[in-house]
């Protein structure tokens, strides 16, 4: 999941709008700032961030940097996983001299974040309705791959999804560790592991 702040309209190019770096990290944070829409309930509400990495762009001095993530940690606004460490990444970028903005701190936020299975079970929901109709479908009888109504892999595909959302699931629980080594259909491969230039000091 991705966000974003501070948005700006056209009519509003012009206002300057005051951001410090704990604005712009509080506001990441907010619903209406992420760039992804999913369902309002109850159970959404409880989904927790697996990780989170803030990219500051701006004049910043890493000492706010370190106040914001203090001051996030004592007012508990993110609801991190409870296996897992609880910390947000945070790297410092130069505003681009191309591009004039009448703001001094901008933020970009990539996370994590079991939320997204609310939508992608949407789309299970979608697809199921679909296919049932048989809607969309002449297009793919007539390609080679689907040749003789063989249509495995729209089903395989919707296991893996369907397999995706249960995992998600399982994220928000505590011993989601162990989830993987009861089921030994859902072992975790410990493929796309990442190292990044992240300052390990910036961590919270």
């Amino acid at each position: 999941m991705t966000g974003y702040t501070p948005l700006t309209v056209e009519r509003q190019a012009n206002v300057i709008r005051k951001t410090t770096v704990l604005d712009v990290m509080r506001r990441l944070l907010q619903t209406k700032n992420i760039m992804v829409s999913s369902a309002r309930t109850k159970v959404a509400s409880q989904a927790k961030y697996i990780s989170i990495l803030n990219i500051i762009q701006g004049e910043v001095d890493p000492t706010q940097v370190h106040e914001s993530l203090q001051r996030i940690r004592e007012r508990k606004l993110v609801n991190f996983i409870e296996w897992g460490p609880a910390s947000i990444q945070v790297a410092l970028s130069r505003k681009s001299p191309y591009v004039q903005t009448a703001h001094r701190v901008s933020g970009l936020m990539l996370a994590s974040h079991t939320g997204i299975r609310h939508l992608f079970s949407k789309c299970l929901s979608q697809y199921e309705k679909l296919r049932k109709r048989q809607a969309f479908l002449d297009n793919y009888r007539n390609h080679p791959t689907f040749a003789d109504n063989d249509l495995s892999e729209f089903d395989e595909s919707r296991d893996i999804i369907e397999s995706l959302v249960d995992e998600y699931k399982a994220c928000e629980s505590p011993d989601y560790i162990k989830w993987g080594m009861e089921d030994p259909d859902h072992i975790l491969s410990g493929e796309g592991n990442a190292t990044g230039s992240v300052d390990p000091k910036l961590a919270l």
